[in-house]
C-alpha cells in the first residue's frame, strides 16, 4: 500500500494539472471503490475549480470552491495518470522528461507526465476533464482505494482526518512528542510508529527503514523513547532524524514501486533500490563490519525486515 513517500510524489504530479483548475466533466464509472463514492459526487464538483491539492497522512486532499473537499485513498493497487490537452502533438508513450537533481545515486530523470500508462482501461473508475481539456484518469484493479467528501469547514474533525498525528516531515514531529506519545507503553516500536495517532503517514516499508537506520530493534518496547521524567532519550533523538531522513530520500527518489504502485505519470519510484532491509531477508547487513543478516518476522500480520545483531 502507497505510504507517505508514494502519496506525495503522486500529489506533486498531479498539482500542476489540478490545482487552480475547473472541473467541466467528471465520469464516474462504478458506484463504488471500498466504499459508496459520495451522493451526487460528479454534480458536486462539476463546474468548480480545485482551489488546493494536497497530503494529509496517506491521503491526497482537494479542496474544491465552494466549500467542499474531496479525500482521497489510493488503497493497494490505486493510481492517477495524467492526458494532457496537447497529447496529441505527442507521441503516445513516450514521456516528457524533467531533469530531477535530487535523485542521488539513482541517476534517473523524473518524468513530468506519460500519454500511456499501460493500466487496463476496464479498471478506470473515475475520469476528471479539466478546462484545459486535460484528463486525470483514477485506475483501481482491486478497488481498496476510496474518494469521501466532506465541507472544507469541519475537514480536520472529520472521521478520517481527526485522530491524526502529526506530519513526520513537519516541525510538530520531534523527540518530544514521540516520547509523551511513548511514555510507559509496552508496545513494540513497530507498532507505535505505525499507529497513525503517533504519527501520521508512516507505513510497513519506511519503518523498518527508519528502525535500521538508528539500529533499534522493532520488537523493542515503545517505552524505550522516554525516560522516567517523561524527557526524550538520545533513542527518539535519533530514531525523529531518521525519520525525516528516510522519507526525505524516498520523496526526492520518486517512491518506492512495490507491486501496482506508479507515480501519477505512469513512472516507477525508485528508492526500492535503496532499502537496506526491506524485503531482503537472508541477505548480509549493509553495516560496515556487522556479520548479521536480514531477518523476517511477522509484527500484527505484517512482515518486519531487520538485522538481530546490530538492531538493539
Amino acid at each position: 500500500m502507497p505510504e507517505l513517500p508514494e502519496v506525495e510524489t503522486v500529489m506533486s504530479g498531479l498539482a500542476p494539472v489540478l490545482t487552480g483548475k475547473r472541473i467541466v466533466r467528471l465520469e464516474q464509472r462504478r458506484p463504488n471503490l471500498r466504499f459508496p463514492f459520495p451522493e451526487k459526487f460528479a454534480a458536486r464538483i462539476e463546474g468548480r475549480c480545485i482551489q488546493t491539492l494536497s497530503r494529509r497522512s496517506k491521503y491526497l486532499i482537494a479542496n474544491i470552491e465552494g466549500g467542499v473537499t474531496l479525500i482521497m485513498h489510493l488503497g493497494m493497487s490505486g493510481r492517477f495518470t495524467i492526458e494532457l490537452a496537447d497529447a496529441a502533438t505527442n507521441t503516445p508513450g513516450v514521456f516528457r522528461h524533467q531533469p530531477n537533481t535530487n535523485l542521488g545515486s539513482v541517476g534517473q530523470e523524473k518524468e513530468e507526465y506519460t500519454f500511456s500508462n499501460g493500466a487496463n482501461p476496464k479498471h478506470d473508475h473515475v475520469v476528471f476533464h479539466t478546462e484545459d481539456g486535460a484528463h486525470v484518469t483514477y485506475n483501481d484493479p482491486r478497488r481498496f482505494g476510496f474518494m469521501v467528501m466532506t465541507p472544507t469547514a469541519s475537514f480536520e474533525t472529520h472521521p478520517l482526518i481527526r485522530d491524526l498525528g502529526p506530519e513526520p516531515l513537519g516541525n510538530s514531529l520531534n523527540a518530544a512528542h514521540l516520547a509523551s506519545r511513548a511514555l510507559g507503553r509496552k508496545t513494540d516500536l513497530k507498532a507505535f510508529l505505525m499507529d497513525q495517532k503517533n504519527v501520521a503517514g508512516l507505513g510497513n516499508i519506511y519503518v523498518c527503514e527508519a528502525l535500521y537506520r538508528t539500529r533499534l530493534s522493532p520488537k523493542r518496547s515503545a517505552s524505550c523513547l522516554a525516560k522516567k521524567s517523561g524527557a526524550p532519550t538520545d533513542r527518539a533523538e535519533r530514531l525523529t532524524v531518521a525519520i525525516r531522513e528516510v522519507l526525505t530520500e524516498a520523496i526526492a527518489a520518486g517512491g518506492s514501486s512495490l507491486r501496482d504502485y506508479r507515480q501519477a505519470d505512469g513512472a516507477l519510484g525508485y528508492f526500492q533500490h535503496t532499502f537496506a532491509v526491506y524485503g531482503r531477508e537472508g541477505e548480509p547487513c549493509t553495516t560496515s563490519g556487522c556479520s548479521g543478516k536480514v531477518r523476517r518476522i511477522v509484527q500484527a500480520g505484517r512482515s518486519t525486515f531487520y538485522c538481530s545483531a546490530c538492531q538493539r
